[in-house]
């Protein structure tokens, strides 16, 4: 076999071409094993390897907030990565980490690597150099691919195109002399997608699967100890291998060594497994504990004359106790259970054959997502004399994952299950990971009350589990399995469904059961992902069920309903047919959600519909958001030389010749993202990586604000005369929060203060006499309108994930209302003076304000206040809206689709007539009938019932002497429209009238089917900062339920519109880019600003829907038919003596 894999290095000489042979997936790998650490040992006391080990993970466990600000995004998380790579393995003297900058080329497949440039003696000084760990697309080689479900070469299994980018990379290490006696680990975090391995020009393993570690030893293969020689390290990257046929996922196919390298030191006999387990007693009042230990033995001594040799035992260290005290506390006397090895029996497990070690914990502190307690547990190997020969070590926490009939329970309890989904992804990096990174998404997932991750679709970096473990994070760890780029395949059959690939399914879920199975993180084990469902699931289930049965298993595949699933985990299945299956009595199982609420670009609606129905079905426990973070990269960071295929550049070398159009960098020279496509990659799903709640850099987008709500553990509910307030965490109670109140009337702060509480117990609830809290008295005083009460809880404390004061849980109520208020009619007594200038209607009011109208177009020419041109363009009615990606998903039965086919995006508004009826007296009434019907067909109208007429349109304007315009809009659309995106109005504001104060949902940008978390207030803002940069422009910057507004300049001078009269409040937008912009631009560096403010005021405004993105799923109760619509605007002049909110009050009655 040795002699094969060297002929690897000429692949024409070959006749087997292992990287196509699905039954090679691996040569010299060790077995699947947890992370070892191999802590310093060797003639220490017990107690001292103790500490040492303690210690370590006392500094490591000291990642919080500030290490989540340290986060970069840019260039310099190249070096930071490598930072990192030295960083974990700090205070690991027998681990030496690899990474740094190694010599690579790279060639075009395979057959074209250079020759022996394995060898120690070749010569590799003009090969270019790449940061390892990295991925070498984003280093200047090849072409970074995004697919969503084709697979990225020819559907030919187990075959492999011959264009195949082939990596090849050499470093050089020394063996430090400390390490002499030793065995000697290669070990490789991960490597994408099949690689060979040569030490000093010997071959030492093969391995496939680039998500999960392949380690070799070699110490045969190095120089010894002390030698000045230095030792070579060779590898050869295969960009593609028959391993891709099972790794289709939906994300950027990136190639090369992306995780970390190591080397590990172990002495010859060493602990190479172990598997920790608790049993809880009834009550949880103690935890007996188990540790199964896998002794490796150089010189294969048999397990009984290993006892005669050696011995094992175990500690378990409570981590709460090390921050009792300053951090120079004794963190050996933190001990809560000691392990000793129990020989009474012989504990053949399945898939395991080792040494149990067993202990008792009393009083255990139960590890949850809400209470993350961990203990550290330490594995001692000693030699017959008593000397520690090795010492093992990892974070371990006591629970207890169990199900209950249509429940899944943690501790007992029925957990919700508040997730997103999670693609390893870094805009700069690809898939190399940062410590910093990682914790800034645990940071803003505790902020935004997300409790769960699914890894989507593959086991992740090593530190991520112990990431979670820390912050606290219920996770899926999904196999990388996807096959889904199959399903299109009319003559191909899944490789999943056939047995030659078993054996190279099963062995992805053995690694990664394997390398994980001690993390308390983990409560469900998944199968993979997309990938159907077969013989070869069963297997893969039952050999998890046999290895691990403190967890359940999860797998979608099949109808997400199948025996290799403990859980009923459909995607982006609608509300109705969840709650049906929740109710269905023959479903024994709960349901939860693996991928929901499909968040691509401005969508996340309906997500409240979702959670109403989560809240209240029984057999219904939560999901997984579809998904975390938009997957785009940083294009100036690619470059593809097409003239010399291994050649890479710097970034400094680049000038816009034509060898490298596949650059994309902005006119101005700024950075910008890239998306499929964008690098001339094929096939390529275009922006469908774009789907987080989070930008590339992790800022939240405004949909990240209703996940929060959605998800917060404080639920307040007014009923007739009484507030419940109930705590719904099911471990702590509400001991470190502090609640407050405010009360708002009419946008005005009338009270506010603490509220004082007794503790509520975890899924208890408190209740309060409203007339006997404390909002009681301003709310009786007051005159307002629509009085508000905003009840929040803050947490007390500082966590390791955000500072106090942080807002965890804030709801809005609105108060029952003491009188019926109806506005009442404008009794302005103002002179109006209206004169005809040709074809010009002219009203003013001296010195104050001057309308113009075009009696032509029925529009507002100019609108003028204190001489201040204000309003340019305007009003016209307005039915259109960028689409949205939702809106286009579908094809030809899209929402866009049937709207452009309708010609919605198309209209021109045709003045039918223009009649002045009143211009001597008071007020000046102007009536318009407007004729909206496809542009291009003006002149071929013959009546305003012609069929090409899709609405009809009358506006009368009222203008009364004080500047007051009162806006009454009669919609008749043609009744075989498709559902509408708005209906509304639309005008142009001179761009000095860029500061925007409004009366209604806010601060943030919200839409009807995605305001929940959007308190009713006050807000003021900059046109500029309203909006909100997606990656692709689409409909945006959006306030719902705005009763007034104000557009004011610099000095105070603007217009006013309000809801009148009995229309309801309005969605807003202003923009510097049109509507028409919006849906020009394909990335958001392409918008180009207007000359001009667009401003839309909408009596409706559809839904944005986020069932999916590939069906037109909004809500029914979120659409716009095409039905007549009557509504009415007020408008007014307004001054630096006047505000918004007393032009509102004007208008009701007293």
């Amino acid at each position: 076999m040795a002699a094969l894999v060297a002929q690897l290095a000429f692949p024409s000489d070959c006749n087997r071409r292992v990287w196509e042979d699905p039954s090679f997936i691996k040569w010299r790998k060790n077995e699947a094993h947890v992370t070892l650490r191999c802590h310093e040992t060797v003639e220490e006391m017990i107690s001292e390897g103790f500490s040492r080990s303690i210690r370590y993970w006392y500094e490591r466990n000291k990642a919080d907030l500030t290490v989540a600000n340290s986060a970069f995004w840019n260039d310099d998380a190249v070096v930071g990565a490598l930072d990192c790579a030295a960083f974990w393995v700090k205070g690991l003297p027998f681990v030496k980490s690899l990474s740094g900058y190694w010599k690579f080329y790279l060639a075009p497949g395979p057959t074209s690597i250079p020759m022996n440039f394995y060898d120690s003696s070749f010569e590799d000084s003009t090969w270019e150099t790449l940061p390892v760990p990295s991925n070498w697309q984003m280093h200047g080689f090849d072409r970074p691919v995004y697919s969503n479900i084709a697979y990225p070469f020819p559907l030919d299994p187990p075959h492999i195109p011959t264009d195949n980018p082939t990596g090849c990379y050499r470093t050089v290490f020394h063996i430090p002399d400390k390490w002499k006696g030793r065995r000697i680990l290669l070990h490789f975090e991960a490597v994408d997608s099949a690689f060979i391995a040569w030490v000093n020009g010997v071959p030492v393993g093969y391995s496939q699967d680039s998500r999960l570690p392949a380690e070799f030893e070699i110490t045969d293969y190095c120089h010894p100890c002390g030698s000045d020689k230095k030792n070579v390290l060779a590898v050869q990257v295969f960009k593609w291998s028959d391993g891709s046929y099972l790794e289709d996922q939906d994300h950027w196919r990136l190639s090369g060594i992306h995780r970390d390298v190591l080397l590990l030191a172990k002495p010859q006999v060493y602990i190479a497994d172990y598997f920790f387990k608790s049993n809880l007693g009834k009550n949880f009042s103690y935890a007996d504990i188990q540790v199964e230990v896998k002794i490796d033995d150089s010189l294969e001594t048999s397990k009984d004359c290993i006892l005669n040799k050696f011995s094992i035992e175990g500690e378990l260290f409570d981590n709460a106790k090390w921050y009792d005290s300053n951090e120079y506390c004794d963190l050996h006397s933190s001990s809560v259970a000691h392990m000793e090895l129990d020989s009474s029996s012989s504990h053949a497990t399945f898939g395991f054959l080792g040494y149990f070690l067993v202990g008792k914990l009393e009083s255990p502190k139960l590890w949850s997502a809400e209470q993350p307690h961990l203990y550290t547990l330490i594995i001692i190997l000693k030699d017959e004399f008593g000397n520690v020969v090795d010492c093992e070590s990892c974070q371990v926490g006591i629970r207890q994952v169990s199900n209950a009939p249509k429940q899944l329970l943690v501790n007992g309890h029925p957990v919700l299950i508040k997730g997103v989904n999670r693609h390893e992804f870094h805009p700069r990096l690809g898939k190399t990971n940062m410590e910093s990174c990682m914790v800034k998404d645990l940071v803003l997932m505790k902020q935004n009350n997300i409790n769960a991750v699914r890894n989507s679709h593959y086991p992740q970096h090593t530190r991520w589990y112990e990431l979670c473990d820390l912050f606290g994070m219920y996770m899926i760890d999904e196999a990388n399995i996807e096959t889904h780029g199959f399903y299109r395949s009319q003559h191909l059959k899944n490789p999943t469904l056939e047995s030659s690939w078993a054996s190279s399914m099963l062995d992805r879920v053995i690694s990664m059961v394997e390398r994980d199975k001690n993390h308390a993180c983990i409560i469900s084990w998944s199968l993979g992902n997309e990938s159907g469902y077969g013989p070869n699931h069963s297997a893969l289930a039952g050999w998890i069920r046999g290895r691990d049965t403190s967890r359940l298993l999860h797998y979608e595949g099949g109808g997400a309903r199948t025996p290799s699933t403990d859980i009923v985990c459909p995607m982006y299945m609608r509300v109705w047919d969840m709650v049906k299956i929740a109710k269905d009595p023959t479903e024994t199982r709960p349901l939860i959600l693996c991928e929901y609420s499909h968040s691509m670009g401005n969508s996340t609606g309906n997500i409240q519909e979702y959670w109403e129905a989560i809240d209240n079905t029984f057999g219904l426990q939560g999901g997984f958001i579809w998904d975390w973070v938009d997957q785009k990269l940083k294009s100036f960071a690619l470059f593809i030389a097409e003239d010399n295929y291994h050649q890479g550049m710097d970034i400094n070398d680049f000038n816009n010749d034509d060898n490298y159009a596949l650059l994309k960098v902005g006119g101005d020279g700024a950075k910008h993202w890239a998306y499929g496509g964008d690098f001339g990659d094929m096939p390529n799903d275009s922006n469908f990586c774009l789907n987080g709640i989070t930008w590339p850099d992790r800022t939240p987008h405004p949909a990240m604000h209703e996940v929060k709500y959605v998800h917060q553990p404080i639920k307040i509910f007014l009923s007739e005369s009484t507030l419940k307030i109930t705590n719904t965490h099911f471990c702590g109670t509400t001991k470190a929060l502090e609640f407050s109140w405010t009360v708002c009337g009419d946008g005005c702060k009338l009270g506010s203060g603490i509220l004082s509480l007794p503790i509520i117990e975890p899924q208890s609830s408190y209740t309060i006499e409203f007339e006997s809290g404390p909002w009681y008295s301003p709310w009786a005083s007051s005159s307002a309108e629509e009085i508000f009460l905003t009840i929040t809880a803050k947490l007390l404390q500082s966590t390791r994930w955000v500072e106090a004061g942080h807002v965890i849980s804030s709801t809005q109520i609105l108060l029952p209302a003491k009188r019926e208020l109806v506005p009442h009619v404008i009794k302005n007594k103002d002179t109006v003076l209206g004169e005809m200038l040709g074809n010009v209607i002219r009203v003013c009011q001296q010195n104050f304000w001057e309308i113009q109208f075009n009696t032509q177009s029925g529009a507002i020419d100019s609108w003028k206040v204190g001489g201040v041109t204000v309003m340019n363009k305007g009003i016209f009615p307005c039915f259109w809206r960028a689409p949205t990606d939702n809106d286009k998903g579908g094809d030809a039965h899209s929402y866009a689709s049937r709207w452009k086919a309708a010609h919605l995006d198309n209209l021109s508004f045709i003045t039918e007539s223009c009649s002045v009826q009143n211009m001597t007296g008071h007020p000046v009434k102007v009536v318009v009938v407007y004729l909206g019907i496809p542009r291009g067909e003006e002149n071929s109208l013959s009546k305003s019932e012609d069929p090409k007429v899709l609405f009809k349109v009358d506006i009368t304007y009222t203008i009364y002497g004080s500047g007051d315009i009162i806006m009454e809009c009669n919609v008749h659309p043609r009744s075989d429209l498709p559902p509408l995106p708005r209906v509304g109005v639309e005008f142009h504001l001179e761009k000095t009238i860029d500061e925007i104060k409004w009366y209604g949902k806010g601060p943030f940008e919200c839409y009807p089917d995605r305001k929940a978390a959007a308190h009713v207030g006050v807000y003021e803002q900059n046109v500029g900062d309203l909006h909100v940069p997606y990656i692709v422009p689409v409909e945006c910057s959006g306030r719902a339920d705005v009763r007034w507004v104000s557009f004011q300049n610099k000095d105070g001078f603007g217009i006013y519109a309000s809801m009148y009269g009995s229309s309801p409040p309005m969605q807003m937008s202003a923009s510097y880019y049109g509507t028409v912009e919006l849906d020009r631009a394909t990335h958001h560096e392409e918008l180009i600003e207007g000359d001009d403010i667009e401003v839309h005021l909408d009596h409706k405004h559809m839904g944005l829907g986020g069932d999916d993105s590939w069906s037109p799923c909004v809500h029914d109760k979120y659409l716009i038919p095409a039905v007549p619509y009557t509504f009415s605007i007020r408008f007014s002049p307004i001054t630096p003596a006047l505000s918004g909110y007393e032009i509102y009050k004007s208008q009701l009655q007293n």
